[in-house]
């Protein structure tokens, strides 16, 4: 119904914004990967949004991304997964995490969120599959190979984090095969 907003940011209390736009106050709950990006107060703000009608409550979410926003609306659609958990799994995650962690079917990242158990983190991951991909959180025009999918996992698996085993994914060319990949990483790694 409400698909996007753009007006002046009035007020900041996470998680929850008020945007002033012609005249009209929304308050607007807000994701906290969206509320560290936000100008300061008196400054334009365009947010795309999620209008949630409740028996008792209408309640307007906003995100900074389609990517954002796209992720926001999957896990809601998940049984027993409302809102409020959905705006935690994006303040604790972000999407390109999310589209990480559920590709390689990594609970232990879904945990860490406050509010998500390790049950409830298996069925997201299950749920979420083929719904959600790696590519979800890269850059309009990038895409992510298999074999560079593939070669995160393994440096993952020999006991690099996920930052690490990234910043060593983007010294690769992108048509590198995996074995070659993941020795050239191990190098870059090494230094």
């Amino acid at each position: 119904m409400i698909g996007k907003l753009t007006g002046t940011l009035l007020e900041k209390n996470p998680p929850q914004i008020l945007l002033d736009c012609h005249g009209v106050g929304y308050e607007v709950d807000v994701p906290m990967s969206t509320f560290y990006h936000l100008p300061a107060s008196g400054e334009k703000l365009s947010l795309l949004t999620h209008f949630v009608v409740r028996e008792d409550a209408q309640i307007l979410y906003g995100f900074a991304t389609a990517g954002e926003r796209d992720a926001f609306r999957q896990l809601i659609k998940i049984s027993g997964v409302g809102p409020r958990t959905a705006l935690a799994v994006l303040s604790g995650l972000s999407v390109n995490d999310l589209a990480q962690a559920v590709s390689a079917q990594e609970p232990g990242r879904l945990v860490k969120v406050p509010g998500i158990g390790k049950k409830t983190a298996e069925r997201l991951l299950l749920e979420l599959k083929g719904k959600i991909g790696v590519d979800l959180g890269l850059p309009a025009g990038a895409t992510r190979s298999d074999a560079q999918t593939d070669i995160q996992q393994a440096l993952m698996a020999l006991g690099y984090s996920e930052k690490d085993a990234a910043a060593a994914l983007k010294a690769l060319p992108a048509d590198v095969g995996v074995t070659d990949g993941i020795k050239l990483a191990l190098k870059a790694l090494a230094k």
